[in-house]
């Protein structure tokens, strides 16, 4: 994973239809030509607790710049919540976990996601 300084983005995601809730968060991580990302199911807090994280498919880099916009082929509504710059700290694909310091508003310290779960800590 690199090393360099990138971009990242908060969305708040609704009415997706298989979403059971109604509301869930998209938290993409640019890469050099798609967004990693994962829907998270709420905003993780500073030494709160873990919320639930899903791998989904690469997203489009536009998604980047966008604050709002319905989602194609009918699958709701986003709108940003938070966005910034983050760096890759560690990644193992042994247990599948990603290590991320961001620097957002919202989102701002050191977050480890995995297939299950997203924590933030300082």
């Amino acid at each position: 994973m690199k090393k360099t300084l990138s971009r990242f983005v908060l969305l708040e995601h609704t009415s997706h239809p298989d979403d059971p809730t109604g509301r869930h968060f998209d938290l993409l991580l640019e890469q050099a030509d798609v967004c990693e990302t994962w829907r998270l199911a709420d905003v993780p807090r500073v030494e709160g607790p873990a919320v639930a994280s899903t791998q989904l498919p690469d997203h489009r880099l536009v998604w980047l710049d966008r604050v709002e916009g319905e989602v194609s082929g009918g699958r709701g509504f986003a709108r940003r919540v938070d966005s910034g710059s983050y760096v890759f700290l560690h990644t193992s694909s042994a247990v599948e976990e990603r290590v991320v310091k961001l620097t957002g508003e919202t989102l701002s310290g050191v977050l480890t996601i995995t297939k299950k779960e997203a924590t933030l800590s300082r």
